[in-house]
């Protein structure tokens, strides 16, 4: 960490980076504190928190731009680069480093490339990311044409202006990333009771914990706007009970001031896509989805008795691209399944992108 010696701010290089519709400063692990409420303290004042308008700091008032990547060479044999992910939010002063970020994570190798920590090899560079947050590992591919990092190219993704170059992510173990398993209940399909009546839900975590209900079960047609189910005060409460209802059984115990698990409402596909969704992040409805939200929409789409089944569109062959219909467009997801054992993902794989927006120092207060 470097000092300014004209003021009682003190500088930390950064680099503010998108990773697929996501937002946030990346640092270098070295950069930081190694004192983990130190560490906090810094990356709240960074981003601004807590305060709605994030107006002392990088934040952008949402969320998925309340973000913040930790990134450093890894020492466990086999993989390159290890990624710890941080969840701030605009009104608190929380730094979660529970659950994983698909989006932040496409930003991680070109992050890493940027500050040198790896080589570039001409044509495409791959390295194997650890996520520190859940043990999560996964294969990140980036061109890199005559050993230079590309950013510009002709992948569109929905919630992004324009296009990109692709980053490919290739998920290596994703069941059971925070809960002990894929069906932390044991069941494709629960019966919890809210405020005296049985919601059916599907609890479930490949790479996100999830509670997907159906959107007619809550008097919604689930193809609202998200700024319309935002507004909308008494499903978001009733959303809030399940989710306080669900976290025991999926042995997360007590998630009142979790970001986690994530809630779904699921509908019949309307676009052509494999089904509809909107999610909560997990009180917030997302303009689109999540990597792994969609991972885990797409997973819960080929189990057998889960609550998309019936309403779901599923190709049929053994490699499956499922598209996931959101409010600003869909997610496309691969998933190759095990011939031998219905509905096991053997293989989750998506493409994203990624794009370094400003690199220099945050200007953090000395008395943090």
């Amino acid at each position: 960490m470097s000092n300014s010696p004209v003021s009682d701010q003190r500088a930390v290089p950064c680099m503010m980076m998108r990773g697929g519709t996501s937002r946030g400063p990346f640092f270098l692990e070295s950069d930081l504190p190694v004192d983990t409420a130190a560490r906090d303290r810094l990356l709240l004042a960074a981003l601004g928190s807590p305060d709605p308008r994030q107006i002392d700091g990088l934040g952008g008032a949402h969320p998925l731009t309340s973000k913040a990547g930790i990134v450093r060479l890894s020492t466990t044999p086999g993989v390159d680069l290890d990624f710890l992910f941080a969840q701030l939010q605009p009104d608190n002063d929380t730094v979660d480093v529970t659950p994983n970020c698909g989006n932040m994570l496409a930003a991680v190798l070109p992050f890493a490339l940027e500050r040198g920590l790896l080589p570039i090899i001409d044509g495409a560079t791959t390295a194997r990311i650890l996520t520190l947050n859940t043990g999560m590992r996964c294969d990140v591919t980036v061109q890199t044409p005559r050993g230079e990092l590309r950013y510009g190219g002709d992948t569109r993704i929905d919630g992004v202006p324009g296009s990109a170059a692709p980053i490919s992510i290739n998920f290596l173990d994703t069941a059971g990333s925070v809960c002990p398993s894929l069906l932390p209940s044991g069941r494709a399909l629960d019966r919890i009771d809210v405020d005296g009546q049985a919601v059916d839900a599907t609890l479930i975590d490949n790479g996100m914990p999830m509670v997907l209900v159906l959107a007619s079960d809550f008097g919604i047609s689930g193809y609202e706007a998200a700024a319309d189910l935002n507004a909308n005060q008494t499903l978001k409460a009733r959303l809030e009970r399940l989710r306080l209802a669900a976290g025991p059984l999926m042995g997360l115990g007590d998630v009142a001031a979790k970001n986690y698990p994530k809630m779904c409402l699921v509908a019949a596909p309307r676009e052509g896509g494999s089904v509809a969704t909107r999610c909560f992040i997990p009180h917030v409805c997302h303009d689109s989805i999540g990597v792994l939200a969609a991972v885990t929409v797409a997973t819960a789409c080929v189990l057998p008795g889960a609550i998309t089944e019936g309403i779901a569109v599923v190709p049929p062959s053994a490699i499956k691209t499922l598209s996931i219909e959101h409010p600003t467009g869909e997610f496309s997801v691969e998933l190759e399944l095990d011939p031998t054992c219905p509905g096991q993902v053997t293989r989750a794989a998506l493409l994203r992108t990624a794009r370094p927006i400003m690199r220099g120092e945050v200007l953090i207060p000395a008395h943090i």
